[in-house]
Formats: C-alpha cells, sequence, structure tokens
C-alpha cells in the first residue's frame, strides 16, 4: 500500500477492484439486455386503432430481475436498453423507442432504491426478509410503470407524435390496462425466479452477498 505524492490517492488494489466490479456490472447489464431482448418478443399483441397495439408481456418482469441482482442503475440500463432495441426493431413499436427507454429505466432505479438501498438485501441472509422485500421492490417498480406508462404514453402520443386527442385517450386506457396485468403476472415471476436463483447464485459467487449494490 502506498500513497500517490501527486495525485494524493490510495494505491492499494481497490481502484483496481472498483474498475473489475464495474467491468463484471457492465458484462452482467449485457447479458441481461440480450435476454430482455428475446423475452420481449414472447408476447400476446392486441391490435389498437391507427396501427398501434398494446401487449401482454414479461419483459418488465426481467427489468426488475435485473434491478434485483445487479442493481438499480445497471439492471434499469439493461431494461431500458434492451426493451428499446426490441421497439426499435418493431415496426409497430418503433415510435415509442424513446418512452420506453426513459420509462423502463426508471423502472429499474425505483426498484434498486427500494431493494438495495433501503431494504439492503445483499447484506442479508434472511429467507423471509429477502423475500418480503424483494416483493416491495417489485411492487414499487412496476406500480410506478403502472401509472406512469399510459400517463406518459397520452402525452408522448399527442404532442410528440402528434396523434388525436381521442385515440391517445383510447390507446392510454387499453395500456393502463395491459400494463396493470402486466405488472400483476410480473411481480408473481420475479419474486419466484429471484427466491429461487439468489441462493445459487450467491453459492457460486456470482451474486455478492454482504455488499450493498449500487441503486
Amino acid at each position: 500500500m502506498y500513497y500517490s505524492v501527486s495525485q494524493g490517492i490510495r494505491k492499494d488494489g481497490t481502484d483496481y477492484e472498483n474498475k473489475f466490479n464495474r467491468y463484471e456490472n457492465c458484462t452482467d447489464s449485457a447479458v441481461c439486455c440480450t435476454l430482455l431482448r428475446i423475452f420481449t418478443y414472447l408476447q400476446i399483441k392486441i391490435p389498437m386503432p391507427g396501427g398501434d397495439a398494446t401487449s401482454i408481456h414479461l419483459g418488465n418482469a426481467f427489468c426488475v430481475l435485473a434491478a434485483l441482482l445487479l442493481g438499480g442503475w445497471y439492471g434499469g440500463l439493461a431494461g431500458a436498453i434492451g426493451m428499446g432495441i426490441a421497439d426499435v426493431m418493431d415496426p409497430i413499436y418503433i415510435t415509442g423507442a424513446p418512452k420506453t427507454f426513459i420509462l423502463k429505466l426508471c423502472i429499474g432505479l425505483i426498484t434498486g432504491l427500494v431493494a438495495h438501498k433501503i431494504a439492503k438485501i445483499n447484506e442479508s441472509t434472511d429467507k423471509k426478509y429477502i423475500f418480503k422485500w424483494s416483493l416491495l421492490a417489485s411492487i414499487a417498480g412496476l406500480a410506478f410503470n403502472v401509472i406512469a406508462d399510459p400517463i406518459v404514453g397520452y402525452f408522448y402520443k399527442q404532442y410528440i407524435l402528434g396523434q388525436p386527442q381521442q385515440m391517445a385517450e383510447v390507446l392510454a386506457k387499453w395500456s393502463a390496462a395491459a400494463t396493470f396485468v402486466n405488472a400483476i403476472l410480473s411481480t408473481i415471476v420475479v419474486v419466484i425466479i429471484y427466491n429461487a436463483l439468489r441462493p445459487a447464485l450467491a453459492k457460486s459467487g456470482m451474486l455478492e452477498v454482504g455488499k450493498t449494490k449500487e441503486a
């Protein structure tokens, strides 16, 4: 261990470890991003007036799962990029890609805030505690989306895409219904998968238990 005279920075391997952890998180985020793109295609599309559509899917579930595993920032970014790319590659959803990116990033950040900053689930080994807070964090992130998605979608489609107000209202109502169903299904899937995977990931060293993730 030594100190740099010119910079006054401690050099004991900590910087290297932090850089390695950031690289590892980025790699994990890329993997989650790819998985999100795959699972986003597994959906039930509901055609809407004007060539638009809404859908029942589990993309949000894996956005929340990524936030629980990687932290809010990396998990949210993985969700935002993965689902944003999926929108870009779909001619029906391509115009909504910017909205998708922002909302999915927010889902991850909110989930990460509750799970890792408030509850600090990575510092606990209590299964009941982890189950409770993984559930609450999932509900927080997905509840935000249930409220924000139709509202943001309404203004986005009316003022950015120039859709008539009446059509934007109809799409917002259908979007709210589909988003609510997605949230219920996603919460169930996330809690089951996360609590099933967590012990195995911790045992294999792929999940660091006892350290705080970034929100």
